[in-house]
């Protein structure tokens, strides 16, 4: 029987524990931290390779963007564990925080949980951290090859992962648009909020795309300038993975962004992995995470 047929109840219980797996594992520090702006919000973290590299041999650098439907109590020491098991792989790994959520009393939606996201400032620490990148890589890893870069994303870093890509598709006005698409391998997105106006309407994250973008009658002036949907064709290799059992991003999504990609004249891979939800795609001790390592692998080798 297919995952979407489960019972509301053990679907709840399965997510459950697959988040307290996932959270579960203690934190991994960086070998180094460098910041790209002066909020202390805007810093990167470092991983230098500890395998699948010979002697002086460059690794590709994997960029992690972390999750928590970008609401402030979810940082990036929650997929640090992701980030070593990467490291671990031979990759050389740089995870990017952001500003999330709001501050004073906006901080707090009308459901008492924090406001997702804050605009425009999550965006524009995501455009600086990527402008940053290149010279921070040659500073913080001096074993990685710069010119073989992965954008990899979990949930809403995962739609910022596939805006990041798409920056040059953005509308002439939009702040963070560049002349060029951004020089990437491709793009792993692991269950990612990718299509606004699915997420919108299925209610993902207690509705954090729309807060993300200020609700209202900001939701739709500003999707163009945010929506991964609506900025195709990148001209970039990308590869969605999701769990087919995910109850916290539905499929649904994924393939509603590889639908207007398709439409768009780009080809999009979806990797699908059955029994699997939300969080083990960033859990290390689960199986689904050595798939993502296999995906991000394929693009940046």
């Amino acid at each position: 029987m297919p995952d979407a047929a489960a019972e509301p109840g053990a679907a709840a219980a399965r997510d459950a524990a697959e988040e307290k797996s996932a959270l579960s594992h203690p934190a991994v520090e960086p070998d180094s931290t460098a910041g790209y702006g002066d909020h202390p919000d805007q810093v990167i973290d470092f991983y230098v390779p500890r395998g699948g590299t010979g002697p002086g041999e460059a690794a590709p650098v994997v960029v992690v963007l972390h999750g928590g439907s970008w609401r402030a109590p979810y940082d990036r020491r929650h997929i640090s564990p992701f980030a070593g098991f990467l490291a671990r792989r031979g990759f050389a790994v740089a995870s990017v925080e952001y500003r999330r959520g709001a501050q004073g009393a906006a901080a707090q939606g009308t459901g008492g949980d924090p406001v997702a996201g804050r605009w425009p400032d999550t965006f524009d620490d995501v455009a600086a951290a990527l402008d940053a990148l290149p010279e921070l890589v040659r500073q913080h890893l001096p074993r990685a090859d710069a010119r073989r870069v992965v954008l990899t994303g979990h949930s809403a870093g995962g739609h910022l992962a596939l805006w990041a890509a798409a920056r040059h598709l953005l509308p002439e006005d939009a702040p963070w648009r560049t002349d060029r698409p951004t020089p990437l391998r491709g793009v792993v997105a692991l269950a990612p909020i990718a299509d606004f106006e699915v997420a919108d309407r299925l209610g993902v994250c207690d509705g954090a795309a729309r807060q993300l973008l200020g609700g209202g009658e900001l939701f739709a002036e500003r999707r163009p300038y945010a929506d991964p949907a609506l900025l195709l064709p990148t001209g970039i290799a990308t590869t969605l993975v999701q769990g087919r059992a995910d109850v916290d991003v539905p499929q649904a999504v994924a393939e509603a962004y590889a639908d207007a990609a398709a439409k768009a004249g780009e080809v999009v891979g979806v990797t699908l992995l059955e029994d699997v939800g939300h969080y083990p795609l960033i859990d290390p001790a689960a199986d689904a995470c050595a798939v993502v390592a296999e995906e991000i692998a394929q693009l940046a080798w």
